[in-house]
Parts: structure tokens; sequence; C-alpha cells
């Protein structure tokens, strides 16, 4: 199970969560970069945001998919 593995790696679901608020910031960051230092102009730089802005519902998922592991791991201990 790859949850139990990231768990046993040392991700939790504050992690993730963090992460996916970080990559909204990165998102906007990368798009306001791209418009202003890359000649490519506007549709290379929302490109590169919209790219970007797919991150955070994959971070956010796995944040809650981390969160019930670790209410289920508390209710019923190591298993």
């Amino acid at each position: 199970m790859i949850v139990k593995l990231l768990h046993d790696k040392g991700l939790r679901s504050e992690h993730a969560n963090t992460i996916a608020c970080l990559t909204i910031g990165l998102s906007v960051a990368s798009w306001v970069t791209s418009m202003k230092v890359e000649p490519a102009g506007i549709d290379r730089a929302d490109r590169w945001a919209i790219f970007i802005a797919t991150w955070p519902a994959t971070w956010f998922g796995l944040g809650q998919v981390l969160a019930r592991y670790e209410d289920d791991d508390a209710l019923h201990g190591d298993m």
C-alpha cells in the first residue's frame, strides 16, 4: 500500500497539505516570472501556471488519504 509506505517514510498529512498550499503560490509565482522573464508572452506563462496548478489537488488528496490513515492507525494501533 502506497499510503502506508509514504507514512512509514515520514510523510504526514500536514506535510502534504503544506506542500499543496505552497504549490498554489508557486503557480502564481511561475506565471508572474514567466510573464516578465520569457519572451514567449502570456501563452507560455499561462501554460506554466496551469501545469503547476494541477499539483495542489493531488497533494490535498494525498493529505486527506494520509489523515484518514493516521486516524485509523491511531484508532486501531500499529498493524
